[in-house]
């Protein structure tokens, strides 16, 4: 997938104009990008339209129409969209009670070193989390991680001919995997095109 420019935004103004009908279009889009493991973690799987999404509403809500901080924009977010080799995700971790929460992300702490994604018939492939800065602490996590994985050719080929892909983790106080259902599946296999 190709990275975003400046000119694959709407100025503000048009974006007013076709922001909800755009917002319609990724409600629809993301519900073939979600996988839920256990009842308290979400991934959210990244693609060019997913992206150009987010960059829309930060420049709306920031305001920004500035071309050099649009472009501080695009380089924050274009590192999330897949380049051909991997799959690119956001994991929300998501407990409704503040206390609960503040809880588990002491308990959670590195949970992202223990995430893994697996093609049916090959190896784990664990992520590259968070490489745009540390989120975890040894005492905490944070609630929200972002995380590469990088596939091999064969896995890529097997994915395509439809083998099965199981997301998981295998934190001591988190141990939970999901099989990825098949409309997510056909979707992922999209963004090695």
């Amino acid at each position: 997938m190709q990275p975003l420019h400046r000119d694959d935004l709407w100025s503000l103004e048009e974006y007013a104009t076709e922001r909800e009908a755009f917002r319609q279009k990724i409600r629809g889009h993301k519900k073939n990008r979600y996988v839920f493991v256990g009842d308290h973690m979400t991934f959210t799987f990244e693609d060019r339209l997913t992206i150009q999404y987010q960059v829309q509403e930060m420049l709306r809500i920031e305001k920004i129409f500035e071309p050099s901080d649009i472009e501080d924009e695009l380089s924050a977010y274009n590192p999330l969209i897949p380049d051909g080799t991997n799959l690119k995700a956001t994991l929300m971790i998501e407990y409704e009670d503040v206390e609960e929460r503040r809880k588990a992300l002491a308990r959670l702490a590195r949970v992202e070193d223990t995430i893994y994604l697996q093609v049916e018939g090959h190896e784990k492939v664990v992520p590259y989390a968070n490489e745009d800065l540390e989120r975890s602490t040894d005492d905490k996590t944070s609630a929200v991680h972002f995380m590469r994985f990088e596939l091999t050719d064969d896995m890529i080929a097997a994915l395509k001919s439809g083998s099965g892909l199981t997301l998981g983790v295998t934190h001591p106080e988190y141990s939970h995997s999901a099989t990825v259902p098949d409309n997510v599946r056909e979707s992922l296999v999209a963004d090695f095109d």
